[in-house]
């Protein structure tokens, strides 16, 4: 991200100043997806803070040839240089982190810029960081970012070497819609609110993905530049965001996220499909995706008892993900070719729908402005999500869009709609069969709710049906 443009992440620098204020030796892990702006979220709470120094240093990028003796060689040239003094060189992590005490004074800053690069091929490395850090007395904030979820949440948070040591932990999410769309109006970009949910679908509230926007061109050339052209950045992305997280090992884990490229699952409907065998080790491997950030699991609930049902959705969290296996990935060949210079994006097979499911997940990872928006206080809600009714001998099959139950027996049936064209009255039939459907006890009531993008008809607009029906135009501008 450039020094200009900086949205959002109000609540993680506060949190950072109040811990800082305390003026005690601190400890604070941030983790995120990679190009989620991690570091940058750092490198603005320094300038909020009168610090003596900023130390930050990076693991080198995982590959072969890169051993543990070559990180330490890139953090000792790296503190060399923030030193300005002639090379130095550690053969050991303790000798290293010792050296850079020498230099701390009271107030410092130091980053550890994707620890797992630096310590993954070491296993002393995490060993002799918890010696040095508990040795520290001195007021200073010493932050662990990293991509790798997995590897932190493992040698880090979850770990008997820093069990309790850890005064703060953040995990960034993508920006809202909001704050995607003022990022937007930031980079100069023009251009009518479905062609910013266009590109919002695709890249999501990414920050880096985007900064890559073109504001002199259109949506579809950003896209096409961006995702079907041979070196477009999201054509090449996929492989270095999973090559990192999995250090090349991901055949099984790219075969589930392609199992759900076309819409959520249930573990078993995923491992018939994956043709994965019966193990404990399916449902191990689903927590490994979702605490990197590509999947998010929603569990089913019941209505009555509000509490869970053996079944679970899975689905890909990241819109980015799943528009590369859908769209991106099944075009590589003609694409690396150049395929598409002539082709507008209306005419790709299924682009249009597949940009409906993006919207869905969109909106999904945005449920605070649904909630605003049917008005919908937070403490009220006892269960929200997708929801599936399971089709057995005494139920029909259903699938509702999103469904939130509130402390008082409502059920906010939400559809979500993303057209050019205005919603006609054929909506309030689509709904309905959904309603009459869902299986509800006695004393619920099933209220529909309209999200759309493109208007309503007239016959909409006045039917009485829809307790709201909410253009997320809104959402842009909030």
């Amino acid at each position: 991200m450039s020094d200009s443009i900086f949205i959002g992440r109000r609540v993680e620098l506060e949190r950072l100043q109040a811990l800082y204020k305390k003026k005690t030796s601190s400890l604070v892990v941030v983790k995120g997806r990679r190009r989620i702006g991690k570091s940058r979220l750092i490198l603005e709470f320094v300038k909020t803070i009168d610090s003596q120094t900023f130390w930050s240093f990076a693991g080198l990028a995982p590959q072969d040839g890169i051993s543990p003796q070559a990180q330490r060689d890139n953090f000792a040239r790296q503190l060399s240089l923030m030193l300005k003094v002639p090379p130095i060189t550690f053969q050991d992590w303790s000798d290293a982190f010792e050296h850079l005490s020498l230099h701390i004074n009271p107030g410092d800053i130091i980053l550890f810029d994707e620890i797992s690069w630096m310590g993954s091929k070491d296993p002393t490395f995490i060993p002799k960081l918890k010696a040095w850090w508990d040795k520290q007395t001195t007021h200073m904030l010493l932050v662990f970012c990293g991509s790798v979820s997995t590897w932190i949440e493992e040698n880090i948070l979850k770990s008997t070497a820093f069990f309790g040591r850890v005064n703060l932990t953040l995990n960034l999410e993508p920006l809202s819609i909001t704050e995607s769309a003022q990022f937007l109006r930031k980079t100069g970009i023009k251009m009518s609110p479905y062609d910013k949910y266009k590109l919002l679908c695709i890249i999501g509230g990414v920050p880096w993905y985007l900064e890559q926007l073109n504001p002199k061109i259109t949506a579809d050339e950003n896209i096409k530049q961006l995702a079907f052209e041979k070196s477009g950045l999201l054509v090449t992305e996929f492989d270095r965001i999973f090559h990192d997280l999995f250090d090349g090992k991901g055949t099984t884990y790219k075969k589930i996220l392609d199992s759900l490229k076309d819409g959520a699952k249930t573990l078993s409907e995923i491992r018939t499909a994956i043709k994965f065998p019966h193990s404990g080790t399916l449902s191990q491997m689903m927590e490994h995706l979702i605490v990197a950030g590509f999947i998010v699991k929603q569990s089913l609930w019941s209505f009555k008892t509000t509490r869970p049902l053996k079944q679970s959705l899975y689905a890909i969290s990241d819109p980015y993900m799943r528009f590369y296996l859908k769209m991106i990935e099944p075009n590589l060949a003609k694409i690396s070719i150049n395929g598409y210079a002539d082709v507008t994006l209306q005419s790709l097979p299924g682009f249009e729908i597949h940009l409906g499911l993006q919207l869905e997940y969109l909106l999904l990872q945005n449920r605070s402005l649904i909630f605003k928006a049917i008005g919908i206080h937070a403490l009220d809600i006892v269960s929200s999500g997708p929801y599936r009714q399971m089709k057995t001998s005494t139920q029909q099959g259903c699938q509702i869009d999103y469904l939130v139950q509130t402390v008082t027996k409502n059920l906010f049936i939400c559809e979500f709609k993303f057209k050019k064209r205005e919603v006609n009255s054929d909506i309030i039939n689509e709904v309905q069969d959904k309603i009459t459907k869902l299986k509800v006890p006695r004393g619920f009531a099933s209220i529909p709710v309209l999200l759309h993008l493109s208007g309503v008809t007239d016959s909409v607009a006045t039917s009485s049906y829809f307790y709201r029906i909410i253009d997320i135009v809104d959402f842009l501008e909030s």
